[in-house]
């Protein structure tokens, strides 16, 4: 029998802070830009991603700064998690909230931080930051490989 791991044993909220951070996948899906249909509140996700976005590393350039850079960045925690339906259903963050196991694929569970690469899901190479497109062609850029 494999001994359970912090993540199957304790809930988000009790989690560390070094924990917590662990959980990112580095596929950089939340990093992408969304856009949401008002009519329908559905979002469309683009291969725009935010301008700190590393498209070839899926890794945010700023990350202890991202929030002062870029006002719209969303701090993931697990006060927000259950209310962010744009989430990708992949990212562990809402997994767990919603009870469920991590992937196989992911680099906690496989012990390589390339296997969410190799597994296809990050926006590895598959991306353009945000200020090399005009705002108004944003829907000419929604993909559908997102989840």
């Amino acid at each position: 029998m494999t001994e359970k791991q912090f993540w199957q044993l304790k809930p988000l909220n009790e989690m560390s802070a070094g924990e917590w951070e662990s959980l990112c996948d580095g596929c950089g899906k939340c990093c992408l830009i969304r856009l949401e249909d008002i009519d329908t509140g559905e979002y469309h996700t683009t291969k725009a991603c935010c301008e700190l976005l590393n498209a070839e590393t899926s890794r945010c350039t700023r990350y202890l700064k991202r929030h002062d850079l870029v006002t719209d960045c969303v701090k993931i925690s697990h006060t927000n998690i259950n209310n962010l339906e744009w989430m990708p259903s992949t990212c562990a963050y809402r997994l767990l909230a919603e009870g469920k196991e991590l992937y196989d694929w992911h680099p906690l569970v496989s012990g390589n931080p390339e296997s969410v690469h190799k597994a296809g899901i990050s926006v590895r190479s598959r991306v353009i930051p945000e200020n090399k497109i005009d705002e108004e062609d944003l829907p000419d850029y929604i993909v559908k490989w997102f989840d």
